[in-house]
């Protein structure tokens, strides 16, 4: 049998990923522990700088409680749409799994920016961003509707005919691609992996409260979105991380709604109906009373 035409079952798949995920964070941890030391080297950890990883791993926790609650909705929306709205099912073999991953590659970049570029997107997002630092720990710092924010963006891949345990694989295998692009200690890479693939660099970028760096390369495992889409930027000048204004807490209860809160202000103090409404789905730098978008990050 050809060994790209090699048949999987969906339950082979899913233990794939367990074991992906499970061994991924063991190796990240011990990435982490390198980047600790390089701070402690360098004078660069301080009691804020912990603080700051240990609100990372708290809003894990957080993250992980809320995924539990809510897998359900996952599996009972995937399994709907691949039951009654795809024309095909698709084999699960290998040339499947790349493409699987290559399409979850296309809906995570338009997740990623609809996260920012809507009110209620950037309420859970914004968590993420609101670290000062960058770190490998920042990678694990979530928002409350993270874990539900991608479903709708990845139908459309279930609809196509994959498998929805390919799916869950697929999302897993970019959000862990993703996660290995939280740190400084990796430079530029060679220029023709920094053209087609996501990479340290262009995710600092991503992470960056300059104004040229703004809602800037969203892309998952490959930039060549970014690249079509008009959203890349360079690193070129010293990335400034956080988030404007910034939250100045390491308060893992302020960290994780924070968002909201600040969503919630603005909704209470916004004029009308039709303005309370434009808070969800209007630019986070959108003013009511101005009708014009600023810039947040």
């Amino acid at each position: 049998m050809d060994f790209w035409n090699h048949l999987f079952t969906g339950w082979t798949i899913y233990e794939w990923e367990l074991i992906a995920e499970d061994w991924f964070f063991v190796v990240a941890m011990i990435f982490f522990s390198f980047e600790v030391l390089r701070m402690l080297i360098k004078r660069e950890m301080t009691w804020n700088t912990a603080g700051d990883a240990l609100a990372n791993f708290i809003t894990l926790a957080f993250h992980l409680g809320i995924i539990t609650l809510t897998a359900g909705l996952y599996v009972i929306s995937f399994y709907w749409v691949y039951e009654n709205v795809i024309l095909v099912q698709l084999p699960n073999n290998f040339y499947t799994i790349a493409l699987c991953i290559i399409a979850c590659d296309f809906a995570y970049y338009w997740e990623h920016r609809m996260a920012h570029q809507l009110g209620l997107g950037w309420a859970t997002h914004t968590v993420h961003h609101s670290s000062p630092y960058f770190n490998i720990s920042v990678a694990y710092r979530h928002g409350p509707l993270d874990a539900i924010f991608g479903l709708p963006f990845h139908l459309p891949v279930v609809a196509m005919g994959f498998d929805p345990f390919l799916v869950f694989f697929s999302a897993a295998m970019v959000q862990l691609f993703q996660t290995a692009l939280h740190t400084e200690t990796v430079g530029k890479l060679p220029g023709f992996i920094e053209a087609v693939f996501n990479t340290p660099s262009h995710h600092r970028v991503h992470h960056g409260s300059n104004r040229k760096y703004l809602d800037k390369n969203y892309g998952g495992i490959l930039i060549v979105w970014d690249r079509m889409f008009g959203t890349f930027a360079e690193e070129q000048e010293k990335v400034v991380y956080g988030v404007l204004p910034p939250i100045q807490s390491n308060n893992p209860f302020v960290v994780f709604f924070h968002g909201f809160s600040r969503l919630g202000k603005k909704v209470l103090h916004a004029k009308g109906l039709g303005n309370k409404l434009a808070c969800f789905y209007r630019g986070p730098g959108w003013e009511p009373k101005t009708g014009r978008e600023g810039d947040v990050q």
